[in-house]
């Protein structure tokens, strides 16, 4: 017995999977096919996108924002676990990684549920507070160029409903943010964002060991 989370070795991590993951075929075969490509690393891991679509069942998720698609498994996640009429806003900026998104979407009957937008992230959300979206949101996932989290957490804050909740991938990046001799900018700007979000009394927060690490901050009522 411990009384801290346990270290995944990779037989635990096996049993992990082996006794919890549902996934569906179709996101079995996105994963597959993202794995090939060069960047395949940047993949979500699939208990994580069945943990946020359990999050957006929970909450009863109508109206969703995703900041970083990739190749579009976590959007999927999340769109599968909408309601018929929910909706996911997408931002991203890369039209050949959206595009193996966007067969899958469709494949899945999902992708009226996906408003894909590609453009940078701060324009698309700075133009939908613009356009009256300010406390219309359930939940943001950010999973998007480190430097950028800051600006894409104020922004998301501000769509979100009371009660809204921001999902934030790779807030642990490898372990990186534990070691004192790493100083690249994407390793310094989540140790300044982790910080930031561990201070900040305008959401309950929790930082959980699941994947590369989530954060999960969840808008107060009077934020």
């Amino acid at each position: 017995m411990t009384n801290k989370t346990l270290q995944l070795t990779d037989r635990l991590y096996e049993y992990l999977i082996g006794v919890s993951l549902r996934e569906p075929e179709i996101l079995r075969r996105l994963r597959a096919e993202t794995s090939a490509l060069p960047e395949g690393n940047m993949q979500i891991a699939p208990e994580q996108g069945q943990f946020m679509a359990l999050l957006c069942e929970l909450m009863g998720a109508r109206r969703a924002l995703e900041v970083g698609v990739f190749t579009g498994y976590s959007a999927l996640s999340v769109a599968l676990a909408l309601p018929p009429d929910g909706r996911l806003i997408a931002c991203d900026v890369n039209a050949e990684w959206t595009a193996i998104a966007r067969r899958y979407w469709n494949e899945a009957g999902v992708g009226g549920k996906i408003d894909l937008r590609l453009a940078p992230a701060a324009e698309t959300l700075a133009a939908l507070l613009a356009g009256g979206g300010a406390g219309s949101f359930d939940l943001a996932f950010i999973d998007a160029d480190k430097e950028g989290y800051r600006d894409y957490y104020e922004l998301c804050l501000k769509l979100l409903r009371p009660r809204g909740l921001i999902v934030v991938d790779n807030v642990l990046w490898s372990g990186q943010v534990a070691d004192p001799a790493v100083h690249d900018p994407a390793t310094e700007a989540i140790r300044r964002f982790n910080a930031f979000v561990h201070a900040d009394e305008r959401v309950r927060v929790a930082l959980l060991p699941v994947a590369d690490g989530l954060t999960l901050a969840l808008k107060r009522p009077t934020s």
